[in-house]
């Protein structure tokens, strides 16, 4: 199959061979009806997929047509990659189920070599979504060095969540009031089925994890920048590279290593901070983007002079790529029409338990609209 990476450099490109997670769902016995639109190498120059709910907005991306394809019912599930917020935003806003695993949990089986690459599925089901993950940890196993994802092929039981904290993160500001009143009567409807809520306000902890995780996009950026350096120069030295992405490499020549090491031991106490929480409450809960998809037209501030994102704010995505944990998005709610996604994060190697309580969710909760 054409594989272009969303790049003219390589289009009309065939690669010859199966990366190991497709391997794995053939194996199994899925049909691979074909590949999907893509950002420009996975970052940030848009593709020409839409928004399946509305044409003039976004899909989000990178998985601008795994998650449109699932999103308009094409497909049961497509396969996605996260390092900042490419698997949990657009499928938010395109109305699917998808999980971002534990890092490591599944093989990516990709060329590049991120730090916090994530292989995720997007999925119409719970059922299609965790049946996609079992198969490719369990036949094609987890990225080098990983134990792989933990749980057996059944789908865990709905399984209400005893207690969940309540995350704002950095992506709370850039939310509107409607998206704000929206989470918060996902919220009480929780709250009237006996579901304990803990904030900041209630659990010193939390104040301190989210103090610790604020600042995830521009660390994310950071990073990537800085691994991702070799190949843009590479790829700008054909000509052929997009001003979206030329500007990013100028911006990625201006790290240095000492800030790479500064941010990787920012990541290191963002994970010490997670695990510091641990039995404090069956989950996390937030929102997975700051409202539902913006224009096609739409420019995100990104903090960055001169550059915004064309595919939505990652201020809710971040973190979770960072700390490596699972998250889950669920179809919970609507403003103005479009779908936006509700968040579930959990500790490393707890995506079973996660979707157990995802379960529960999608059976107990009414759909918001507002």
């Amino acid at each position: 199959m054409p594989t272009a990476l969303g790049s003219a450099i390589y289009e009309g490109r065939q690669t010859h061979m199966d990366s190991a997670s497709v391997n794995a769902l053939r194996l199994a016995g899925a049909i691979i009806l074909g590949k999907t639109v893509t950002t420009e190498f996975a970052f940030v120059r848009p593709g020409p997929t839409t928004n399946p709910f509305d044409s003039q907005y976004t899909p989000g991306g990178s998985s601008s047509g795994s998650s449109a394809a699932v999103g308009a019912g094409m497909i049961p599930a497509a396969l996605g990659n996260q390092v900042v917020g490419s698997i949990i935003r657009p499928a938010a806003y395109c109305g699917n189920i998808a999980i971002k695993p534990t890092m490591g949990a599944l093989h990516g089986g990709e060329g590049l070599s991120l730090s916090q690459l994530h292989l995720g599925v997007h999925a119409g089901s719970l059922v299609d979504m965790w049946s996609v993950a079992y198969e490719i940890a369990h036949r094609a196993g987890a990225d080098p060095g990983y134990p792989g994802l933990y749980g057996p092929l059944e789908l865990p039981p709905p399984t209400r969540p005893d207690t969940l904290m309540v995350l704002e993160t950095e992506g709370w500001s850039q939310c509107d009031e409607t998206t704000r009143s929206a989470f918060e009567a996902i919220l009480d409807q929780l709250e009237s089925l006996n579901v304990k809520l803990v904030t900041r306000n209630e659990l010193p902890a939390i104040e301190t994890f989210e103090q610790e995780i604020d600042g995830s996009v521009v660390l994310c950026r950071i990073l990537c920048s800085y691994e991702m350096r070799w190949a843009l120069r590479h790829y700008k030295s054909t000509g052929l590279l997009s001003d979206d992405l030329s500007l990013w490499l100028e911006m990625a020549e201006t790290i240095t290593l000492d800030d790479y090491r500064r941010a990787l031991e920012k990541r290191e106490r963002m994970r010490a901070s997670l695990a510091a929480l641990k039995g404090l409450a069956s989950a996390m809960i937030t929102l997975s983007s700051p409202g539902p998809a913006p224009t096609m037209e739409t420019l995100t501030p990104s903090g960055e002079s001169g550059y915004a994102y064309k595919t939505g704010s990652p201020a809710f995505n971040a973190a979770t790529s960072a700390l490596g944990s699972p998250a889950l998005t669920l179809p919970l709610a609507a403003v103005r029409g479009l779908p936006l996604g509700i968040q579930l994060i959990g500790q490393p190697h707890t995506d079973w338990d996660l979707t157990g309580y995802g379960a529960w969710l999608l059976r107990s909760i009414r759909t918001v609209s507002m």
